[in-house]
């Protein structure tokens, strides 16, 4: 499973209706994690505190509302039969998780921009329903909130387009505790029946059981599970238990169908060895008499190189005991945060920070100088989709929400994952009828850009320095960060406020490849990269939701092509006709899925139907292309057929909608075939002319294995970006108004520099950097 096992010093407990409200910040883990802010100098102290303008209505719902709402579910007059999850087999019902289901965007408006009522809040349920005449999955939709007798659970069916609401097939549903359990009496008995086989094989290695002590191998499961919900398979890779079991795979795979909620109906489908498929424990144990068993490589079983720690084997640095350069905010903190509103304001920026536990951070009313550029701007999907001729590489595609992608957004180390001085928050998520805590999972920051924001040097001066006059502006951006870990990989999402205007959006991936077992030969999908290990080509997809509200809802997605014309000059016949270069320029005129073009010949806007700048243009937000913008390599894969649509274009433009908030489903992974939500039929040609706009865009990248991706993939590399910059939304550009800059004149008669630093000096602070925090210790994986 996609899963890791991390012991947090303190940092992860589990707590009921005592659990302290959103704004309880660093008083928490005060003897482990000292953030040092509050004592000025050059980390600046704390950010100073604003009130947000109103309300987060995009909150997430509290402990005591979790609390509350998982009371009315097992109440007997709610009629839903729930047994508790920790008692519960197949044939139970019972709650799965509880998370925030945010509020329509109808409703938020009349809020946000007038005197709207505070809008209804709901808490968002998957209850597995095994008892049910046809066992399934079904989310509900509990609400309003605070639980009162107006309060109601009812299907959440209506931002699904399958055909079958919340409702998912049960073979199709995350296979959790209950359903491990069911499936491990086949596994053990299969295993305990070959174990002289695999002892042979595998450097001794048998599987009797989980909780057996003579047990030496681990299991990992890939999805799909399914592909339309009227079966269900289980592929296991075996492999060495350890903190590098995702380097360490063996050449041996067991293949179940488990359908339904009748373990005796569970069965081997075969086992696959030396890129064989064997059918029957007979057809495996004939080959192994036959000696055509035999494996070219064994794999290792020591993994110190699979550390992330200091490898002085590979040499010394000169100069490398010294700490490298940091980014620290030298004169202190210049944005402000309402740590109980998530709400945080900068250089004329401004947003409301929410979570889930299936997507992570969101934002939402993002503002720059006081006119709201976007009204949500969030995560929607993480996919790897995997390339190879083993059962594993062959057939895997991960969609990351399916294992709650928020849950695994762990403490991060100041000075190294962000700043010195950083704000760090929290998020909460919810687990049974108790909420747990991951401290310090986000961190807010102001970064030196490392670049200028604007410069110019103007010639024709006197005396030695060549120039009259000298302006450059200092850059600078306020980042907000967090990082998931998935199982293997450690995905950093980076959104980058820039003082210009602009929002840069950035993922970067990090963490263990899951790898292969390495054939010569098979180089066609990727090197070897260890004793007997082959990193496994694969694709990672990051979808994006940009709900653009480019003043006012009424919006159009401009669309300026570069394109060839021939044309002849009078001033010079000689040259007769001629290529010259022109916009083509145009508005989409109906919703549509399409990639970049080639070679970048086209710009991309958001602008607004109604107004316009000083100079007649539409007042509009470019969407830039950064690195590694692409979309899914294979489009007709039987593991990602139907069910994963927004990864297969660079862009797609759809009119928002209440009723599409998501371009994904967190059970669409095992269900390739027959999508519980079909992003294809979002495209049902409707106008986006004038309209309230969505653009889902792709970030990712081609992962092309190499020897440098051991023990881990580096994040100078594996990273994509892409940026939303102003386009004639003002008159001129956003850097004039900033006193960070110098503007240097060299006086005609005395040939000296005259500086002008706009009473913004550097300051002198006091410098003591502790050692960093380190809250989480990896205890390998489960």
């Amino acid at each position: 499973m996609r899963s890791i096992s991390l012991l947090l010093l303190g940092a992860g407990f589990a707590v009921g209706t005592a659990l302290p409200p959103l704004g309880y910040e660093r008083k928490l883990l005060s003897e482990i994690i000292d953030k040092r802010q509050s004592g000025g100098g050059c980390l600046g102290g704390d950010a100073p505190s604003v009130e947000a303008p109103k309300s987060n209505v995009w909150a997430p719902i509290t402990p005591e509302e979790n609390l509350a709402v998982w009371n009315l579910l097992h109440d007997e007059a709610t009629g839903l039969n729930l047994t508790h999850p920790d008692d519960a087999v197949l044939t139970d019902n019972y709650v799965f998780w509880i998370d925030t289901l945010h509020t329509n965007k109808t409703d938020v408006l009349p809020y946000l921009d007038g005197d709207g009522p505070l809008p209804p809040k709901y808490a968002r349920v998957i209850i597995f329903e095994g008892g049910k005449d046809e066992p399934g999955s079904q989310e509900y939709m509990v609400g309003p909130l605070p639980v009162s007798d107006e309060t109601s659970v009812e299907p959440l069916d209506y931002v699904y387009n399958g055909g079958t609401g919340g409702f998912v097939p049960y073979n199709a549903r995350y296979h959790d505790t209950p359903k491990n359990a069911a499936v491990e009496p086949l596994v053990v008995e299969i295993m305990t029946n070959i174990s002289d086989i695999t002892q042979a094989l595998f450097q001794g290695a048998a599987y009797y059981g989980s909780a057996d002590e003579r047990t030496n191998l681990s299991q990992s499961v890939p999805t799909p599970l399914s592909f339309d919900g009227s079966q269900a398979m289980r592929i296991i890779l075996w492999r060495f238990p350890g903190t590098a079991s995702y380097l360490t795979p063996l050449d041996f795979y067991t293949i179940l169908d488990c359908p339904g909620t009748d373990p005796a109906h569970y069965k081997l489908r075969g086992f696959v060895t030396n890129e064989k498929f064997y059918a029957t424990e007979t057809e495996l144990r004939a080959a192994f008499d036959a000696g055509e068993l035999a494996q070219e490589f064994d794999q290792t079983t020591d993994t110190d190189w699979a550390i992330v720690d200091y490898k002085p084997e590979l040499g010394v640095r000169e100069l490398e005991d010294q700490f490298a350069p940091s980014s620290i905010e030298i004169g202190g903190k210049r944005y402000k945060v309402d740590v109980e509103q998530r709400y945080v304001e900068y250089m004329g920026w401004s947003f409301y920070l929410s979570y889930t536990r299936t997507l992570g951070i969101m934002f939402y009313d993002i503002k720059f100088k006081g006119e709201r550029i976007l009204y949500e701007l969030s995560l929607q999907e993480a996919l790897a989709q995997y390339a190879g001729f083993q059962p594993k590489a062959a057939g895997t595609t991960y969609h990351d929400t399916y294992y709650s992608l928020g849950t695994d957004m762990y403490p991060l180390v100041e000075g190294f994952d962000c700043s010195f001085g950083s704000t760090f928050l929290n998020v909460s998520y919810h687990s049974g009828n108790s909420t747990t805590v991951n401290p310090n999972a986000i961190c807010i920051f102001e970064q030196d850009s490392g670049y200028p924001l604007s410069r110019h040097l103007y010639g024709g001066g006197n005396g030695s320095y060549g120039f009259s006059r000298l302006g450059v502006t200092k850059g600078a951006a306020l980042i907000t960060r967090a990082i998931a870990t998935i199982g293997n990989y450690d995905y950093m999402f980076d959104y980058a406020f820039h003082q210009d205007g602009s929002l840069e959006v950035t993922v970067r991936a990090s963490g263990y490849l899951q790898s292969s077992f390495y054939y010569p030969g098979q180089n066609k999908y990727g090197p070897r990269i260890q004793q007997a290990t082959q990193g496994s080509l694969h694709d990672h997809i990051l979808n994006y939701k940009a709900d653009f509200d480019v003043v006012g809802t009424a919006n159009s997605f401009q669309i300026s092509d570069l394109v060839v014309v021939n044309q002849t000059q009078p001033w010079f016949p000689e040259l007769g006709e001629f290529e010259q270069m022109e916009l083509d320029v145009h508005n989409l005129e109906t919703e549509a899925q399409f990639n970049w073009a080639p070679n970048n010949e086209a710009m991309y806007c958001v602008t607004s139907a109604e107004e316009t700048n000083e100079w007649g243009q539409p007042r509009g937000y470019r969407i830039l292309p950064g690195r590694s913008n692409l979309h899914l390599t294979p489009l007709k894969s039987p593991f990602s057929t139907r069910n994963a649509e927004f990864a297969k274009t660079h862009l797609a433009v759809t009119r928002q909608k209440d009723t599409e908030p998501w371009s994904n489903s967190v059970m669409n992974v095992n269900l390739p075939a027959k999508p519980q939500q079909d992003f294809a039929a979002f495209f049902d040609g409707e106008s986006v002319d004038g309209e309230d706009l969505v653009v889902w865009f792709n970030l990712g990248m081609h992962h092309f294995t190499r020897s440098e991706d051991i023990p881990v993939t580096l994040f100078t590399e594996a990273y994509s970006n892409i940026v939303f910059a102003p386009q004639n939304f003002f008159d001129r550009a956003q850097d004039g108004d900033l006193l960070n800059r110098r503007y240097i004149t060299v006086d005609a008669e005395t040939g000296e520099l005259e500086y002008d630093a706009y009473n913004v000096s550097l300051p002198s602070c006091p410098l003591s950097l502790e050692e960093p925090v380190l809250a989480v210790l990896p205890q390998g994986e489960l």
